[in-house]
C-alpha cells in the first residue's frame, strides 16, 4: 500500500496550540483553531422555473459535509450559498430565498447543519450574492453595485452586463435577502453566517473603488461604500440578537492586488468598522476574479506559507475582540503554529488540503501527520489545482461515512501520485474541449473533472 506524499520540511512541531478553543465576542466558543474554508461545491439542484425545487442541497452535498463533519474542525463553512435565485456564482449553488421556502428546503438545510456538527464543530453558512460576477448561464443581466462590466474571461466563465441597483433595490434585493437567509439558517440549526465580501462578489463590488461608481449614500467615500455591509449586519442583529449565540462573520479581502483596487489601508478601515460593530469573526483573504491570488507572489510568503500573511499582519492590530482567521497557503503544522504564535492570526483556514484529506485537522491534532498532502500539479497552475479539488469533492459526495465503512478518504484521488495527475490532466483537456463546444452551442458548460 502506498501512502500519499506530504509537504517536506515539516518538523515534528507540537500542534497543541492549534487545539486551543476560540471565544467569539457573542460568547460562543469554537473547540479548536481550524476552519474549513468555503469552496464552491455546485452540486445543488438547478430549476429556476420551479422555485420550490431550485437550489436545494442534494445527497452529494450532505455526503461531502458528512466527511468534513468527521474531520475535527473548530468551524466548518459551507461554500457559496446564494441569497438570490438568479444572481448565482454558478449553476449548482445552494440557495436560500423567500420565494423558494418549503418544508423540504428547511429539512435539507437542517440535515446539512447536522452533518457539519458531528464532531462538535460550529456549522456556519457562507451567504453570497454574485452581483456582476454571476454566471451568464444563470443571469445575463445581473445586479451590480454599478454597471461596471467584468472583462476577465477565465475558462468556463462568462459574465453579463450588470444593472446598477437602485437605492430601493439595495434594500429589497440585497439587504432584505441577506437578512432573510441568515434567519433561515438560524431556524435550521446553523451556528452562524459568514457574509462573503471578498473575491469580487457583490458586497466587494460595493466596497471596491473599481466597481463602485455610485454618487448616492452607497458610493463615494469608503464609509459609504461599506454602508450596505453594516446595514446587513445591523438588521441581522435586530432579527437574531447576540444572546442567541448566533455568529455573524465576514470574509474580507486584505488587498485586491489590482490597479486602483482596495488597498491594505482600505482593508484596515473596513476591518476597524467590523471590530467596532462586534462582528464575531473575520476571515482574511485576497484577490478578485480579475486578479486571481491563490499562489505565492513573494519569496517571503513561500517561507511562511500563507498567501496573504504580510497583509494580514498589517491589519491584525485593528482587532481586539473580533476573532481573526487567515486562509490560503497553510500546508505544514510549523507554519500554522508560527502564524498563531506571532499573533498574525488566531484561526487557521484550510481549503484545498481538506478535499484531499477531509480529516486533516484530526490527524494534525493527534500528531499523526505534520503537513498536508502535496499534489504533483504545477504549483503555478491554479486552475488545475482548483479543478482537482472539485473532482475530489465529487468523490467525497458519492457515499456517506457510514457506507464508506468509516473511511473519510474513501474513493478520493491521490494527486500526490504523478500517474494519477497524468490521468486527471487528460480528462481536464477533454473537459476544456467540451466547454468550448457547449459555449458555442449556447449551453452552460460543466466545470467538473470526474475521476474513477
Amino acid at each position: 500500500m502506498s501512502f500519499p506524499k506530504r509537504f517536506p520540511n515539516a518538523a515534528a512541531v507540537s500542534s497543541e496550540i492549534l487545539g486551543e478553543k476560540l471565544k467569539f465576542p457573542n460568547g460562543r466558543t469554537a473547540p479548536n483553531r481550524f476552519l474549513k474554508a468555503a469552496m464552491t461545491e455546485r452540486f445543488s439542484t438547478y430549476s429556476p422555473e420551479n422555485p420550490k425545487k431550485h437550489g436545494l442541497p442534494t445527497e452529494q452535498i450532505l455526503n461531502i459535509y458528512d466527511k468534513w463533519g468527521h474531520g475535527q474542525f473548530g468551524m466548518i463553512l459551507t461554500g457559496n450559498v446564494a441569497v438570490d435565485p438568479t444572481n448565482l456564482e454558478a449553476i449548482g449553488n445552494a440557495i436560500i430565498f423567500k420565494e423558494g421556502d418549503s418544508s423540504e428546503r428547511r429539512a435539507l438545510f437542517t440535515q446539512w447543519a447536522q452533518k457539519m456538527k458531528q464532531d462538535g464543530g460550529l456549522a456556519v453558512i457562507q451567504l453570497s450574492h454574485g452581483g456582476r460576477q454571476s454566471s451568464i448561464w444563470a443571469n445575463r443581466t445581473p445586479f451590480g453595485a454599478s454597471d461596471v462590466e467584468l472583462k476577465t474571461d477565465p475558462p468556463g466563465s462568462m459574465y453579463g452586463k450588470p444593472i446598477a441597483l437602485t437605492t430601493e433595490q439595495i434594500r429589497t434585493e440585497v439587504i432584505d435577502r441577506f437578512v432573510y437567509a441568515a434567519k433561515f439558517a438560524y431556524e435550521c440549526g446553523f451556528d452562524g453566517v459568514q457574509l462573503h465580501a471578498a473575491h469580487g462578489y457583490l458586497l466587494t463590488q460595493f466596497t471596491s473603488p473599481t466597481t463602485n461608481t455610485r454618487t448616492d449614500r452607497y458610493g463615494g467615500s469608503l464609509l459609504n461604500r461599506n454602508r450596505v455591509i453594516i446595514e446587513i449586519y445591523d438588521k441581522i442583529k435586530n432579527e437574531i440578537p447576540s444572546s442567541t449565540g448566533f455568529l455573524i462573520g465576514i470574509k474580507s479581502n486584505s488587498k485586491e492586488f489590482q490597479e486602483k483596487g482596495t488597498t491594505v489601508e482600505d482593508a484596515k478601515f473596513l476591518c476597524e468598522a467590523y471590530e467596532k460593530r462586534k462582528f464575531d469573526f473575520v476571515e482574511l483573504t485576497g484577490g478578485t476574479a480579475e486578479k486571481f491570488v491563490f499562489a505565492h507572489e513573494r519569496e517571503s510568503t513561500k517561507i511562511r506559507e500563507a498567501f496573504f500573511v504580510e497583509f494580514a499582519e498589517a491589519i491584525r492590530p485593528v482587532f481586539k475582540n473580533t476573532v481573526v482567521y487567515l486562509t490560503g497557503g497553510f500546508r505544514t503544522v510549523g507554519a500554522m503554529v508560527d502564524a498563531v504564535q506571532r499573533n498574525t492570526t488566531q484561526g487557521i483556514g484550510l481549503g484545498r488540503p481538506v478535499t484531499a484529506e477531509p480529516d486533516l485537522p484530526k490527524k494534525i491534532l493527534n500528531g499523526s501527520v505534520h503537513s498536508a498532502i502535496q499534489d504533483a500539479f504545477n504549483p503555478n497552475d491554479m486552475i488545475k489545482q482548483m479543478l482537482a479539488s472539485g473532482s475530489q469533492m465529487e468523490q467525497m459526495g458519492r457515499n456517506s461515512v457510514r457506507k464508506a465503512g468509516g473511511d473519510v478518504m474513501n474513493q478520493i484521488s491521490d494527486y500526490s501520485d504523478e500517474r494519477t495527475v497524468e490521468v486527471f490532466n487528460g480528462k481536464a483537456m477533454e473537459m476544456f474541449g467540451n466547454i468550448q463546444k457547449d459555449a458555442m452551442a449556447g449551453k452552460a458548460p460543466k466545470m467538473l473533472v470526474v475521476m474513477s
